[in-house]
């Protein structure tokens, strides 16, 4: 596993993430060595869905108007059904994430997490593959849709479900140590 020592990572979330997918992710950047970061919309702790109920908290670090993509050298957005479609819904949310595209950043989406993709105009013309009920979204969203456990296109790297997470975080951290996304083309 690459080490990522020095960087610093930003996990966007809100309540209602999927537990393993951001609890995985977290571990396994901090034990590359990044300093990882829980943003979200609220301060305090936002807790986590896990099988069919309400899971554990987490502690948000900074919340989203405290921070900006300039203090981060990669994002990462936990899936989850509200999670993200709650987020998706918040202009500040939707532009922090745009703003790590544009500054040509690694992302790492996995399951429902897509639909801030989509709704921060990425998705299209880039392969990708989701959760498969949120599928159709992402191909109307112009994405090339793929049924693997990990899709990388130019330093985005996106996930079906937590059993892909071993999968996606070893990309996630490889693309963030290898620096691919500074030759990423707009």
């Amino acid at each position: 596993m690459a080490d990522i020592s020095g960087r610093k990572v930003a996990i966007l979330s809100t309540h209602g993430f999927e537990q393993s997918e951001l609890e995985h992710p977290l571990k396994a950047l901090r034990e590359a060595g990044a300093t990882v970061h829980v943003i979200a919309p609220e301060g305090g702790e936002i807790r986590g869905w896990d099988g069919g109920d309400w899971g554990q908290s987490v502690k948000v670090d900074h919340t989203l108007d405290q921070v900006k993509q300039a203090d981060y050298d990669a994002l990462m957005l936990p899936g989850g059904q509200m999670n993200p479609d709650i987020l998706r819904a918040n202009p500040d949310a939707v532009a922090f994430v745009r703003a790590f595209w544009d500054a040509k950043k690694p992302i790492g989406a996995i399951c429902h997490a897509p639909w801030l993709l989509i709704e921060a105009d990425i998705a299209k013309g880039r392969d990708m593959t989701s959760y498969h009920s949120i599928r159709k979204d992402v191909e109307n969203a112009g994405a090339n849709w793929h049924d693997k456990d990990v899709v990388c296109d130019k330093a985005l790297v996106t996930s079906r479900n937590p059993d892909d997470l071993p999968a996606f975080c070893a990309k996630l951290i490889e693309e963030i140590g290898e620096g691919k996304h500074t030759s990423r083309a707009a």
